[in-house]
C-alpha cells in the first residue's frame, strides 16, 4: 500500500488518520508541519488545513487531501483556489478517509 503522511497538530485527529489509514494497510507518517514532514517515499499528504497553508501543500509531486471545519466556507475556497486535489469537511474525512485515499491514488499515473 502507499506511504501517506498526515499533517495535524491536533493528537485526536493525527490519531485517527493513523488509525484508519494503517488499518486500510497503508503506511502513515505523522508530523506536525510541512516543515517536519518527511517526503520522502511518500505518495499522498492528508493535511489539516488549519495547520497547513493550501498553497504550500500543492506542488509538491503527490496528491493532497486537505480537511476543515464544515463551518469554515472560506478555507474550502481557498484549498480549492489553490489547487488541493480534495478538500473535504473534517466530518467527511473521519468517516471516508481509506476510500477518498483509495481514490485519489488511483487516479495518479
Amino acid at each position: 500500500m502507499a506511504q501517506v503522511v498526515s499533517i495535524a497538530d491536533d493528537l485526536m485527529l493525527a490519531s485517527r488518520v493513523d488509525v484508519l489509514l494503517t488499518g486500510a494497510g497503508h503506511h502513515v507518517v505523522l508530523a506536525r508541519s510541512l516543515q517536519e514532514a518527511p517526503l520522502d517515499g511518500a505518495e499522498l499528504i492528508v493535511a489539516d488545513l488549519d495547520v497547513e497553508n493550501p498553497e504550500a501543500l500543492v506542488g509538491l509531486g503527490m496528491p493532497v487531501l486537505g480537511y476543515y471545519s464544515h463551518v469554515d466556507t472560506e478555507k474550502r475556497a481557498a484549498a480549492e483556489a489553490a489547487g488541493i486535489d480534495l478538500a473535504v469537511p473534517r466530518s467527511r474525512m473521519a468517516r471516508e478517509l481509506p476510500a477518498l485515499v483509495e481514490k485519489l491514488l488511483s487516479e495518479q499515473p
